[in-house]
């Protein structure tokens, strides 16, 4: 055993089939489904059932007297000889490790899942985790559920390069994502998985920034049991915050945002500056405040592209009533009804062609899947354990008006949406739009991306890279499979009415939704990191469903996270967005602004 873990790859592991003596683990699975309370638990990093720590139940209490084949194996696991045998086979020294218990049993039904980490929290030293899936008809490839690992890189980022591909991955999933810092950071996909097979011990020595595993999303309907658990050695390893849940936690702010905020685009016509001659004659007389007024204009372009219901006074004002109250506002049926088509054509075609959404689930855990979607044109975006998704990065040169160049699925849906991204959101009268929906002043720039998260693939993590140092006005244009009407509501028990795509997506059980939650205080500084499957921290301020053809407006401030969960293999689509940043100034901090000058002049 030893032999064989010193030497895997993609860092030492191991795994020990028929550990336990034929009917032992029989039992044990019988008395956890029997006996066992689990508590469902889910955040940006995982969805389970788990149970409390076996280490809290005191051998003469009720729970053990119900558990006594469960019991005996916890007791076996941290004898002094079981430890013994675990250094052996992780070449440790010997009493390396303590006589601490910590385990719990896990179940990941359908659709659970763990993202990418390494495990290193405080003490623990070695994971294991020993299955019991159903002994009965042994689990295959297509129940997913296995064990993720990832190879990890350490380059160091050089000063003066500003390439934003050093921030947003590289289309070689077999290359490192640069860390700001030099430290270790994992591929975008696994370069290695593990069945679970009943009555095996998959076992490594956690390690910070090389140990990274996740945990696949399971697919069937039968529970993937388990039981988790570490060794702890006596002293924590000296570079823990290299752990990515310390990272995750201390990174810089902007660390991780997206390049630096650009400015509108003009709307040009024969290099003239495309304004009809009156208001043109206007515009030249008039203030700066007037310049950034919401023209005829502005109107007449964006109709092109909108909703005409957006762009009508009385219907601006009731949104800007609410987004004043808010904060925040989702717009339905945001573009027009040819725009929205083109996008639900293209989009649904390359769902169709790569086998994703609907009634597809991805048959296998080999390689190929994981490149589903992945082309010269739409590169997978990492590390892992931050995130993951494709973003389309072709040509900026694609004309919104000719987006059939390439006549590809995969093409014409990402110069599509790149096209509507830079026509629209990318102009100068969409910022004098979201001036007059928002109460806040005119954008100063923006910077965004335009993303697929796959089903059963992607997501992304909230961590204080990605907190901005100062507030921003975040605009993200979804599209997934539906038809992005509001959901309704059983009046007196609340339960979610309907079972179609749009109700999926609103349920929140495939995910996909974009959940904004409070950075604890004191980000930036050294915390202790939070156990893996610790939820309580997480302080909810807004979770946005996936719809389509809606428009999310939100004002983040500086203490605030985003993430896009994990989106379910029983998702009915790939999740579609153009998620743009604005940098914007509230009209109230100029007003203040305003008054201080005055009063200095005073």
């Amino acid at each position: 055993y030893k032999k064989s873990y010193c030497t895997a790859t993609p860092y030492p592991h191991g795994v020990i089939d028929s550990l336990f003596v034929d009917g032992f683990l029989e039992k044990v699975l019988d008395e956890i489904k029997q006996n066992s309370k689990v508590k469902f638990k889910e955040s940006d990093l995982f969805r389970v059932y788990q149970s409390i720590d076996l280490g809290n139940i005191k051998n003469d209490s009720k729970m053990a007297k119900e558990l006594p084949s469960l019991m005996k194996l916890k007791s076996a696991l941290y004898s002094s000889t079981y430890r013994s045998f675990v250094e052996q086979i992780t070449n440790l020294e010997p009493n390396t490790l303590t006589d601490q218990v910590d385990c719990a049993a896990n179940c990941h039904t359908k659709g659970c899942h763990l993202l990418c980490h390494d495990d290193v929290i405080g003490t623990r030293k070695v994971s294991y985790i020993i299955y019991l899936t159903d002994p009965d008809t042994a689990w295959t490839d297509e129940d997913g559920g296995r064990l993720e690992l990832y190879d990890n890189f350490d380059e160091e980022k050089d000063d003066d390069d500003d390439d934003d591909d050093n921030k947003k991955g590289k289309s070689d999933k077999d290359e490192a994502i640069i860390s700001n810092n030099g430290r270790k950071v994992p591929g975008v996909i696994p370069c290695k998985t593990i069945l679970p097979t009943f009555n095996s011990l998959a076992y490594f020595v956690v390690t910070p920034g090389v140990s990274f595993h996740s945990v696949q999303e399971v697919f069937c309907d039968r529970p993937r049991l388990s039981i988790q658990g570490w060794y702890h050695a006596k002293e924590a390893p000296s570079d823990i915050e290299n752990a990515t849940l310390n990272r995750l936690k201390s990174t810089a702010k902007g660390e991780d945002t997206e390049g630096s905020f650009m400015p509108l685009r003009q709307i040009v016509d024969n290099g003239n500056e495309k304004k009809a001659p009156a208001v043109a004659a206007a515009a030249a007389a008039s203030s700066k405040d007037d310049d950034e007024s919401l023209s005829p204009f502005d109107k007449s372009y964006l109709a092109k592209f909108l909703n005409p219901t957006y762009l009508q006074d009385k219907y601006i004002d009731e949104i800007r009533e609410c987004f004043e109250n808010e904060s925040s506002v989702q717009l339905r049926h945001f573009f027009n009804e040819e725009w929205s088509s083109k996008v639900k054509s293209a989009t649904s075609l390359m769902d169709e062609n790569d086998k994703l959404g609907k009634d597809h689930r991805r048959p296998s855990s080999s390689s190929v899947e994981y490149d589903v979607g992945v082309s010269d044109k739409w590169i997978p975006v990492g590390p892992a354990h931050k995130q993951r998704f494709l973003e389309y990065v072709g040509d900026d040169d694609d004309d919104v008006e000719d987006d059939t160049k390439d006549d590809s699925p995969s093409s014409t849906a990402g110069s599509l949406l790149c096209s509507m991204k830079r026509s629209v959101f990318e102009s100068d009268a969409f910022g004098r739009w979201l001036k007059s929906v928002t109460s806040l002043g005119m954008p100063e720039g923006h910077r965004g991306r335009v993303r697929r998260f796959r089903p059963g693939l992607d997501y992304t993590v909230a961590h204080y890279g990605i907190l901005t140092t100062s507030s921003v006005l975040d605009a993200t244009m979804c599209f997934v499979a539906g038809k992005g009407d509001q959901c309704k509501y059983d009046e007196e028990t609340g339960d979610l009415i309907g079972s179609d795509d749009d109700a999926i997506w609103d349920s929140g059980d495939v995910g996909g939704f974009e959940c904004y939650i409070a950075a604890d205080e004191g980000e930036g500084e050294e915390n202790e990191a939070d156990d893996e499957y610790n939820e309580d921290n997480d302080t909810k301020l807004l979770s946005v469903s996936a719809s389509d053809n809606t428009l999310s407006l939100v004002y983040r401030d500086p203490g605030t996270m985003r993430f896009v969960k994990y989106v379910g293999s029983g998702a009915p689509s790939s999740r579609w967005d153009l998620s743009l940043e604005y940098s914007v100034i509230d009209d109230d901090d100029d007003d203040d602004e305003e008054e201080e000058e005055k009063e200095d002049s005073e």
